[in-house]
This record gives structure tokens, sequence and C-alpha cells, in this order.
């Protein structure tokens, strides 16, 4: 039989691998789908090409995915073509619409209210339990509670299975965990509510316990596609396999180069071992990366071949792009204004803000972008979080500190504790401590929050160390409240401030992938190589993020003139130029004999063991004279301040102490001998180079 016209241009938009996905109406199929590869493009025209050839009634066809965003595009675009009456839902969306339909006539009055969210319910069963917490650990148990009913872990299996599964809530053992689990459990039964997990459980009860039910939704539901499959869920998976009744009408899409939510319960190998259940599967692979230049595309392979993901080898179909930029910088105030800088530059080459990214790990990490990109008037959205002086922790630690500031500048006495002392004493009473949290989740983030604003403290206290009056609270207060004003104007567009994870599904002309070392790319507390590898796959999935212009950085330090501790991230070896890094550990002895000597760093000057941390920063004792002119320092130290008042910004955000001391010291005569300084780099020099040069001339 002839095929229509419009059957035959469905077909002539695709090229050979998206074709084969389209002309594999039947039986069991597997796409495997490189980022950027087309893949929605793939499956909808897969469905639309079965609708026009008359092989699927669209009434019985469900697609299903894991976001509304993503299922109102799939339903646009089935639209656009024909297929309008096919239902294109959410897992939960779907399964919300038979409980509501099907409830009644089993069970008889209305299914349980869905609630808004877990938290009052779960505040409430802590309570009963004796159990002290605040949101951040409440969020914290709510996120345990979602992953075991997505899992199938039952409260009384938690204890036994968390350990195993690297499960846990910071401050609550394993066992309180489940108790609170179990009272949850009842205090939702006894109020008639349901929480979205329920909305599937339910559901799978529906079809697994009536056959009424499951023999009309097989009857409405004959051909199924699942979107992002290697995100399914063991009661995902479960639903589908009810859905399906014994039937082999499936085709499932994903990339398991792309699976960085095996924490809330997401599983590959469902994705991976889809032939094992399914032998006579048919298998395509979307290999061809539309979105980014073969340089992108060429840096996001290889850092996946350093791990063990079984995934698809992109292959470039764009023009050929600018080089991927690598730089390394002495702290996270230099790494955030040079990509501030280099924004800048972007913009003013034409590249819309709206079509950059700052990317990076954990929430906590944004707030030194924000500050370089407000600073230069560059406006900013913070995707998938608040902005980091809107967060809940960080608004009331301000608050606190106002208070305490108050409080002595009432009392007319100046406090005998140090600006970081105090801060810290502060944040103390708020339950924050030195040490970091174990595990993930929002307990983890709060810290970090928190943290964030004793560093900010820290750098505080050595810019104003030679001031007048020195650094005192209230004068603290002042610049964090400075900085909030300047980060809180509105924006029309901007550039997208986003973790790693929230940039799943996105795309940007220009990528800056940022805080890309060790501690942070892997996380810290990514324990064990399973662990490691998502750490890995997360990387993967920022970098594919870039159409064009891609970067990838990391610092050294934390602050301003702090030890250089870190390293770049491993996933980054044979990648990346050599550094600064890589240069130290490869002198004289080797950073392997280094490490087993473990000597004290020693004074350049006199040889003693240096015993202080600022001492090994300076590379001299305290009691040795100064290696530097005092003069030409005290000069830099001026026109610093000078620079900085010009710019409203903190002196340490123009230069550290330590990089003055260094051009005091080296006194280099020529821009090249400048950039070799550390705290210098390209976007530093281009705008201080004429003053520094004339300053050491």
């Amino acid at each position: 039989m002839t095929q229509p016209t419009s059957a035959d241009d469905l077909l002539a938009a695709l090229d050979p691998e998206q074709r084969a996905v389209a002309l594999a109406l039947r039986g069991p199929v597997r796409v495997l789908a490189g980022a950027g590869t087309g893949k929605t493009r793939a499956v909808t025209h897969r469905i639309a090409y079965g609708v026009a050839t008359g092989v699927y009634d669209p009434r019985h066809v469900l697609a299903v995915t894991f976001t509304t965003r993503a299922a109102g595009e799939m339903r646009g675009r089935l639209r656009a073509m024909g297929a309008g009456g096919v239902q294109a839902r959410t897992f939960h969306s779907a399964a919300l619409r038979q409980v509501r339909w099907f409830w009644p006539k089993v069970y008889g009055g209305e299914p349980p209210q869905l609630i808004d969210s877990k938290i009052p319910l779960l505040a409430a069963a802590a309570r009963r339990q004796r159990l002290d917490v605040d949101q951040a650990r409440l969020r914290d148990l709510a996120s345990e509670v979602e992953w075991a009913k997505v899992s199938n872990v039952r409260a009384d299996d938690y204890p036994r299975l968390a350990p195993e599964r690297g499960r846990e809530v910071g401050g609550v053992d394993a066992a309180t965990v489940a108790r609170v689990m179990t009272s949850y459990e009842d205090i939702k039964r006894d109020q008639g509510r349901m929480d979205m997990e329920d909305v599937l459980l339910c559901a799978a009860a529906l079809l697994s316990e009536d056959e009424r039910v499951a023999a009309e939704v097989r009857g409405q539901y004959r051909f199924f596609t699942v979107d992002e499959y290697q995100d399914l869920s063991p009661i995902q998976s479960a639903l589908l396999d009810l859905w399906l009744g014994g039937r082999d009408e499936l085709c499932v899409v994903g990339d398991p180069a792309q699976t960085i939510y095996s924490f809330a319960g997401a599983r590959a190998d469902y994705l991976l071992d889809f032939t094992r259940r399914h032998p006579a599967a048919a298998t395509v692979e979307l290999y061809r990366s539309y979105r980014s230049t073969p340089q992108v595309v060429d840096t996001a392979n290889r850092v996946l071949a350093g791990g063990g993901t079984r995934s698809v080898r992109l292959e470039a179909q764009r023009p050929t792009g600018p080089e991927v930029s690598w730089r390394e910088a002495p702290d996270e105030v230099a790494e955030a204004e040079a990509v501030a800088e280099r924004v800048a530059t972007l913009r003013d080459q034409g590249v819309p803000l709206s079509e950059m990214a700052v990317l990076f790990r954990i929430n906590a990490q944004s707030e030194a972008f924000e500050e370089a990109l407000a600073a230069r008037g560059l406006p900013y959205v913070v995707r998938g979080a608040a902005r980091f002086f809107d967060r809940q922790e960080v608004k009331q630690a301000i608050a606190l500190l106002r208070g305490e500031g108050r409080a002595a500048d009432r009392g007319g006495e100046a406090s005998a504790a140090g600006l970081v002392d105090q801060v810290v004493g502060v944040l103390s009473g708020t339950g924050w401590s030195r040490e970091a949290p174990t595990g993930r989740g929002q307990t983890r983030d709060r810290w970090e929050s928190l943290q964030a604003l004793v560093s900010q403290a820290e750098a505080f206290a050595r810019d104003q160390a030679d001031e007048e009056g020195g650094a005192t609270l209230p004068g603290f207060v002042a610049e964090l409240d400075r900085r909030a004003h300047e980060q809180h104007a509105p924006v029309a567009e901007g550039v997208t401030l986003a973790t790693l994870h929230a940039a799943k599904g996105l795309e940007w002309d220009a990528v800056f992938c940022c805080g890309v070392h060790e501690g942070t790319m892997p996380i810290v507390y990514a324990e064990g190589p399973t662990a490691v590898e998502e750490e890995r796959r997360l990387l993967y999935v920022g970098l594919t993020r870039a159409r064009e212009h891609l970067w990838v950085s990391w610092s050294l330090a934390r602050n301003p003139g702090g030890q250089a501790r870190r390293s770049p991230s491993r996933f980054l070896d044979g990648l990346r130029p050599a550094s600064a890094t890589d240069r130290t550990e490869t002198s004289a002895r080797g950073a392997a004999k280094r490490k087993r000597s473990r000597k004290a760093a020693s004074c350049k000057q006199c040889q003693r063991p240096l015993t202080s941390a600022r001492e090994r920063n300076r590379g001299w004792c305290e009691d040795c004279p100064v290696p530097y002119d005092e003069e030409l320092f005290e000069s830099l130290r001026t026109w610093r301040k000078e620079r900085a008042e010009a710019e409203q910004v903190p002196a340490y955000v123009v230069f550290s102490d330590a990089t003055l001391e260094a051009l005091a010291e080296v006194r280099p005569t020529s821009r090249a001998a400048l950039h070799g300084i550390n705290g210098i780099g390209p976007a530093k020099l281009d705008k201080y180079a004429d003053d520094l040069l004339g300053l050491l001339g």
C-alpha cells in the first residue's frame, strides 16, 4: 500500500539512525541516545509516523517522561505533526489520573487528599519520636521517605538496608529514621492524605488487585514510549510492567551517561539490561551530536572514556568552534572574577546573556559568582534554588549577626573576640560546626551556606586588618548587606547560575563549568567507585550543555590569600594543559616522595621550618625581615584601596595581600612577567597591567 505523503515527509526530516527509530514501530525497542542527538525528535516522529501510517490509534498511545516541561514539549511536537490525540504525561500525572478515576469504583468514596509537602507531617512524626530537627533535617527526612518508597524499601527494612545503600540523615541514626517513617505513614493515614509516591503505589495496587482496572487500562493504552529511561525507579518499573500486562509494545529512550539521580532511586540497569528482559528487542544508537561543536564533544567523550560507564560515543555534526578554555585560579574569588570578565567579553561579542550559564556542584558555590556578576552590572538568574542571600539559613544567620552587632554597640564596648570568632560563635548557636556533616542533602547544603559566611568573615578580617578600627561585626554585616543589595537587582535577561543537576535537559551557547577540583568534583562524600563514577557522569552532563563556548575552571584555595591545597579534578587528567599545580608537583623529588617525607615548609631566608599557615603562604617566618620592598608594597596597597573604592568592591577582590607582596618582591616589568605572578590571570592582567607597570617602574 502506498504510504501517505505526510508519512514520507516525517521520515525525510530524520537522519539514518533517527529514521531507524521511526521505522521500528512494533515490538520492544531500545534507543540509546547521546546528549544532543535529537532523541525527542526521533521518538515523537516515531509516534507520529505510526499514527500517520495507521499502525497506531492515537487514543491507544501513552508517552511517559519525568518532567512536566518534557511532557509539554512532547505534546506540542506531536500536535504539530498531526498526532495530537496521543497522551504525553509524567509517571505521576498518568498514575494520579488513574487513581482518581478508579478509586471510587473499587474502594468507594474519594481517594486520599494529595499533600503539597511532606514537611508538616514529618515534623509531627519527629515530635512523636521526641526528635528535635530543624528544617534542613526535615527536608533530608523527606528525601529518605521518597527514596525508600520509590525503591520499595519498607520502614522495617530501612535500618538494615540504609548502610548497604549508602543512605544516611546527618545527626539521625537509621533506626530513628525508620521510626519517623512509620509515624509519618500513621499520621498520613489517620488524616486521609497521600503523597506523590503514594500516587504511584496506589495506581500499582489498583492494577494488581483488581482485574477490571487492569483490563480497562490495558485496553486504553496499547503502545508505550518511555523517555529518560535511565532515571526509572523500582516503583515506576513495577507500574510500567502492570500497564503492559505482559505485552512488549514498548519503546524506551535514554542515555546511561546521564544517570545522575541514583541517590533518588534511579537505576540505569533498567536501560542497560533491557535486552536481557526483552531478548527480541531492537537497539538503535543515536550518536550524531547536533548540539555541540567538535571541541566540546571531544572533551565530553574523553571525560567519559576515563571511567566505566557504557554509553554512546558522540560524533559532532556542527562546524569547528573555539577551543575549550581551561583556567586555574588561585582562589574562588579570582575564579569568579575571571568568569564574570569572560561573560562580559562574550556579551560584547554578541552572545546574549540568556545564552550563558555558570554551572557548579552545590548551591553554596553560587555566591562568589553572584558577587562577581553583580559587581559588573551583569544580571543573572539562579535556577533550581534561591539566590544566596535569599536562602533561609543565610537570612537567619545575618539576622543573628546583626543582633549581636547591635548588642555590642549598645554596650559601648568592642568585643574582645576577633570578628571571625564572633561569627563562629553566633553560627555555632544555630547548630553549625567547623566539621562538615557526613552525607549529602539539605543538612549538608545548609552547612555549606553557613561555611560560606565564615569564609567571607575571614576574608573581610584580612582585608580590614590594617584599616582604622579593624574588622568589626557591624562592619561585616554592612558588607553582607551591600552584597545582598547588589545581587538582588531586578533581572530581565540574565546569565543562568545552576547546579549541574539542575542543568540537565538544558543547553546554552556558552557554559562555564566551575569549581572542578578534588573534593567538589567528585564531591568529598562520594565514596567508592560507583559514587565517583556518577560524579564523572555529572560533569559529562555539564560539559554537554554547551553548544559553542566551553570554559572549565578550578581554584587552588577557597579564600584570597589562603593556602593552595586543592588540585584539579581527576576527571580532567589528560585533557587540561599543564598548570602551576602540575609544575609544583613534578619538581625535584616528586609529589609521592614529598608526601612520604611530610617535611614542613622552610623559610626561604633562614631555612627554619614554617609553623603557621600565614608563614607557609608567604614563604618566610615572622622573625625574618620581609623580602620585598615595603615602601612599594604600601604604594600598591594604596592603589588597591583606590581601585576597590572606585569599583565598589572589597579590596581583596582587586588583589590579595599575598599577590601584592609577590609584586613588591619580584617587581615584574612586562605584561608577561605580571602574568607569572600568582593571582594575576588574563582578566586582571587586561584590567590592571598598565597601572601596575607604572607603579612598579
